[in-house]
């Protein structure tokens, strides 16, 4: 039987693994609430990615168990889990990836973004942030509310001060928003990488325990001196 240090090390890394997957389901669906700037940075096909990690990091804590408390002589479960962790690899890549990617065009894309809201959110983010358009004040800009009250108004706030205009806040708060998220995402690769090493420590040491088992059978049972 493996060590109890390596039993303790696999054991640790399977319950980081929950977490993860916890972390992933519960921000998926908290993040779905009517939250003006959540629900602009945050598409609902970005949370079903989130919903669709997490559920494939708890499935492969279902196998990390099962296999860890299979007889001695049964690796298969673990190899299974060495495959399933390595999709979970290649699905945190791809999620992590991706919003890394969008992070490196946020003032573009935030603009096909803003571009396609409604004009009564629009107004609201306006009057959120005292901010008239998007890059400038003919940019997607949308009159009404308490701020942007006309035209003109727009066309007075000073050029110079990127706060007047609505791509400084909005991407302020998708930027921090988006780097906690790639940054959380590929610190679960940490956690998958450090439990398929422990997986293939436990799978070395059984096979060894197997191999001299069947070498003290065929010496009789009479064991090493």
């Amino acid at each position: 039987m493996p060590s109890k240090y390596l039993t303790g090390a696999y054991t640790f890394f399977t319950f980081l693994l929950l977490v993860a997957g916890v972390i992933s389901i519960v921000f998926s669906f908290v993040w779905r609430k009517a939250d003006l700037m959540i629900n602009l940075v945050f598409s609902n096909a970005d949370l079903t990615g989130g919903l669709v990690l997490g559920i494939l990091l708890l499935l492969t804590v279902l196998l990390s168990v099962g296999a860890i408390i299979q007889r001695n002589h049964v690796t298969m479960g673990l190899v299974l889990l060495n495959w399933m962790l390595i999709l979970d690899a290649i699905a945190i890549l791809i999620i992590g990836t991706s919003v890394w990617w969008f992070t490196l065009q946020e003032r573009s894309e935030f603009h096909t973004v803003f571009s396609q809201l409604a004009d009564t959110r629009k107004i609201e983010i306006q009057d959120m942030y005292s901010c008239c358009g998007y890059f400038n004040a003919t940019d997607l800009l949308t009159v009404g509310g308490k701020f942007c009250t006309s035209q003109d108004f727009a066309n007075s706030l000073n050029a110079t001060v990127t706060s007047n205009f609505c791509v400084t806040p909005i991407t302020k708060f998708a930027d921090t928003s988006l780097n906690e998220v790639f940054t959380s995402v590929y610190g679960f690769i940490a956690v998958v990488i450090c439990l398929f090493l422990s997986s293939l420590c436990v799978i070395k040491v059984r096979q060894e325990v197997e191999r001299f088992k069947r070498i003290d059978a065929k010496r009789g049972g009479r064991g090493f001196v």
